[in-house]
């Protein structure tokens, strides 16, 4: 049996500092392509178990080698990873440090590896992200224009917002055609539509590698729909969701909002949580989560929502 080597990485934008726990020893390498796939290409498939923290786009070369060269690797929460270095009573910080903490992090915890990444699952996110922050910006210039008295800047409002029509509609339609050239993206895309209240721009934000891998309390906590209790002595509050995806948990959101009113299911779901609880968005909020296990095992099964 093959002993597992958990590998420390800490990421920046200009380089990769690594740990490597059955040599102790530190490597730091520029975080280019080049030397990303010269690095992992000494590391061992099988043996080898990266861990990083996530950090935005500054881990994809190193994800993509990793997935290339057959290397299990996991991502965390920096809060995560944060306690497990103050559980040490490690005071100090250096990317080396946070390297060799990483390593023992995997070392205790035995994470699971991520799913590979997929080329046009990221364009196809990436698009959407650009989509999501154009719409973001169109609603500021309509509330100014709804706010605006002075006629010159009135109509430079109404010009930018029309600008701003075209952009989305033409992201909407790369992101159309971005579904239409994979066959298993548009198959989940079609499965994914086939549920009430899930329309095809709701679609483009849950798309995302982990749907129909996970179970059903992982997937949920992944996008922050989770309910956490807190309770302690006297102290007996309300469980509340937190963490996630923030993105995703409100696509799911307003997914609900059209799921009670289209379908029955989910109205009857809605109607008894929010009787039970005293709180409708609570009740919204419990029908999001249903919402996104009735996904997970769409996507899982290959079947459209009956």
């Amino acid at each position: 049996m093959i002993m597992q080597n958990y590998v420390g990485c800490d990421i920046s934008k200009m380089w990769l500092d690594f740990f490597d726990e059955t040599s102790s020893r530190c490597r730091r390498i520029d975080n280019q392509a080049d030397a990303t796939a010269a690095y992992v290409a000494g590391l061992q498939p099988g043996r080898d178990f990266v861990v990083m923290e996530a950090t935005g786009v500054h881990d994809r070369l190193l994800r993509h080698a990793l997935a290339k060269a057959g290397v299990a690797f996991s991502r965390h929460n920096p809060a995560h990873t944060h306690y497990f270095a103050k559980s040490t009573r490690r005071r100090a910080k250096t990317d080396r440090l946070d390297a060799r903490m990483l390593s023992g992090y995997g070392r205790r915890y035995h994470p699971e590896a991520e799913p590979a990444p997929r080329e046009e699952g990221e364009h196809l996110q990436s698009l959407a992200r650009l989509r999501d922050q154009l719409v973001e910006i169109r609603a500021r210039l309509k509330k100014q224009r709804s706010e605006a008295f002075d006629e010159t800047v009135i109509s430079e409002l109404e010009e930018l917002t029309t600008t701003f029509n075209t952009r989305i509609k033409a992201i909407e339609s790369r992101i159309a055609e971005a579904i239409r050239q994979s066959e298993e993206t548009a198959r989940d895309n079609a499965l994914m539509v086939s549920v009430p209240g899930v329309s095809k721009v709701t679609a483009f934000s849950l798309l995302a590698p982990e749907l129909g891998l996970r179970s059903p309390k992982s997937i949920a906590a992944l996008t922050g729909l989770a309910p956490f209790d807190n309770k302690s002595g006297k102290l007996n509050r309300r469980s509340q969701i937190q963490g996630g995806r923030s993105r995703v948990r409100r696509a799911l959101y307003m997914a609900a909002l059209g799921a009670i009113r289209a379908c029955e299911r989910f109205r009857v779901c809605y109607s008894a949580i929010a009787a039970r609880s005293g709180s409708k968005k609570l009740a919204i909020i419990a029908v999001a989560r249903k919402l996104l296990v009735v996904l997970n095992a769409i996507i899982r099964d290959k079947k459209a929502f009956a």
